[in-house]
């Protein structure tokens, strides 16, 4: 089915503003990172191009693409990195847009495969719990999307070894919301260490959070059965 012009516009706009968020919100540079959302119902999604330059970026540069990467809109090609949102969009039909950064201490974190223990109660409520490592997977591969949700687990973010961050979120809106959490909450580990050794929070105090997770924010349907009964 195709999309009508209206339609197409809004999708287009929803990444836009998304990519100006994070690149704002210095999550980004010049070519790094990625932002989308998929089209409702359809093995589709749109997308921002390759070697984005956030600071000058315009509607009608957004990549629409099916999620084999073929294009659908003329004009720049598509983020190399498409692959990594393919595999997500179709393992979680919960998901409705992804963003990837480089945010610089999440990235401090990914270069010694550090993982983010649950240091904060909200991390649990938005995230799903503490924030794992995927194994190093050159960029732009389909194996990099595989590693990448086998870390993730039930959880809407993963930092990807000597690479960056991966998240996900039912709207751009929330998205981008755990795309700066992530990067917040890299940011406390990071200077808590300096002070001394990081103190996370148990968990037999999770289980509200989570509950609250699983009904707000999990991109993971409850119909499927998590592989872990609870968060490692």
């Amino acid at each position: 089915m195709s999309l009508t012009e209206k339609k197409e516009k809004e999708y287009r706009k929803t990444v836009l503003n998304g990519a100006k968020e994070i690149f704002n919100a210095n999550l980004v540079e010049f070519g790094e990172g990625n932002v989308s959302i998929r089209v409702k119902k359809q093995e589709e999604m749109f997308i921002t191009p390759t070697q984005n330059d956030y600071s000058t970026l315009k509607l009608n540069e957004i990549v629409h693409i099916y999620f084999d990467g073929t294009q659908l809109s003329k004009g720049r090609p598509a983020s190399s990195e498409y692959r990594l949102h393919t595999s997500v969009y179709r393992a979680r039909p919960k998901a409705k847009c992804i963003i990837h950064t480089h945010s610089v201490y999440a990235c401090m974190l990914a270069a010694v495969k550090q993982k983010i223990p649950v240091i904060l109660e909200e991390m649990i409520f938005f995230l799903g719990g503490e924030i794992e490592i995927a194994d190093y997977t050159p960029a732009g591969t389909h194996e990099i999307g595989e590693v990448a949700l086998k870390a993730m687990g039930d959880k809407n973010g993963v930092l990807l070894a000597n690479h960056g961050v991966l998240v996900c979120g039912k709207n751009m809106k929330s998205a981008v919301k755990n795309a700066k959490l992530v990067e917040k909450l890299s940011q406390i580990y990071w200077g808590a260490a300096q002070i001394g050794k990081v103190q996370s929070v148990a968990p037999e105090y999770w289980q509200k959070w989570l509950d609250l997770y699983k009904v707000m924010n999990s991109t993971v349907s409850q119909k499927k059965k998590s592989k872990s009964k609870k968060l490692k």
